[in-house]
C-alpha cells in the first residue's frame, strides 16, 4: 500500500501543475491583451474624430454645427434646450438608445427623415459600432 501512495504522489504532479500551468498561462497573456485595450479606444476615438467630431463634441453644452453628445443615449430625440434642431428632430418623439444610434448614423434620413445632418450620407455600421463604442468610453453615455 505505501507503494502504491508513493506512485501516486509521483505521478499527482502532473494532475495538479496542468491547471497551475493554465491559469499561469492566462495571468502572462493577460497584460498583452490590456496593452490592446488603448488601441482599440483610438480606434474607436479616431472612427469618432473622422466622421463626427467636426460638427459633434462629446462635451456637454459644447454645441457645434451639430448638438453634443454628451448623455445622447437615454435622451429624447431633439431635446437639448441650446441647440436649434430641425422640426423633424424636434418632432421625432423618441428616445435615443444604441440600436436607433446606430441605424441613424448608418442612415440618417430612415430614423428621422428631414433631419440637419444633409448632406451627410452615414458611415457603415462597423463605423458606426466604433463610434458608439467612443461614445460609450467618453461618457456619452
Amino acid at each position: 500500500m505505501e507503494a502504491q501512495m508513493q506512485s501516486r504522489l509521483q505521478t499527482s504532479p502532473s494532475r495538479w501543475l496542468h491547471p497551475i500551468a493554465g491559469a499561469l498561462t492566462l495571468l502572462l497573456s493577460a497584460p498583452s491583451s490590456l496593452a490592446q485595450q488603448p488601441a482599440n479606444d483610438e480606434v474607436a476615438q479616431q472612427a469618432f474624430n473622422n466622421s463626427c467630431r467636426t460638427c459633434h463634441s462629446v462635451k456637454e453644452g459644447d454645441n457645434r454645427l451639430g448638438p453634443n453628445l454628451s448623455k445622447i443615449v437615454g435622451r429624447k430625440a431633439g431635446s437639448l434646450p441650446d441647440y436649434n434642431y430641425s422640426p423633424s428632430m424636434k418632432e421625432a418623439g423618441f428616445v435615443w438608445d444604441q440600436d436607433k444610434l446606430t441605424r441613424f448614423m448608418v442612415k440618417p434620413d430612415e430614423v428621422v427623415s428631414g433631419n440637419k445632418m444633409q448632406p451627410y450620407g452615414g458611415v457603415s455600421a462597423e463605423e458606426a459600432a466604433k463610434v458608439l463604442a467612443y461614445l460609450q468610453a467618453a461618457g456619452a453615455q
